[in-house]
């Protein structure tokens, strides 16, 4: 990835309040792969003392568009699968969103979340689609 996209990319996150506010933190972001971090907090929490399923399936989508946004061009996210198969209370967890394949207008992406001992707790696709002009 060129220092340019790395800067670009950099400065988009900025102005991502809706991620910031949930606590997500961008700590690996490479060509094609991205890990977000989540310190899990009373806030991401529902009302079972559990990860929230909307947090995990934003952090999922974060990290595989993220991931997508590496070759400097600009997606909105068209589709998304998240399976959820596991979760926790506390602790941290980690998505690591990666390209699976890029073509003209769509990207697609997987990811997988998973928790400080490497326990998968969601696994999912997503679909990206190009908004630069043509």
């Amino acid at each position: 990835m060129s220092e340019e996209t790395l800067a670009q990319e950099q400065a988009r996150l900025e102005k991502d309040g809706f991620s910031r506010y949930n606590g997500f933190e961008l700590e690996i972001m490479e060509q094609d792969r991205v890990v977000y971090r989540l310190d899990i907090g009373r806030n991401s929490l529902n009302p079972y003392g559990m990860v929230h399923g909307g947090a995990l399936y934003t952090m999922a989508d974060d990290a595989a568009g993220v991931a997508i946004h590496t070759d400097g061009r600009h997606y909105v996210t068209q589709t998304g699968t998240l399976h959820f198969l596991s979760n926790r209370p506390q602790g941290v967890i980690r998505a690591e969103g990666r390209v699976r394949r890029r073509g003209k207008q769509t990207a697609f992406a997987s990811v997988e979340i998973t928790d400080e001992q490497g326990a998968l707790l969601a696994a999912g696709d997503f679909v990206y689609f190009c908004i630069d002009p043509a």
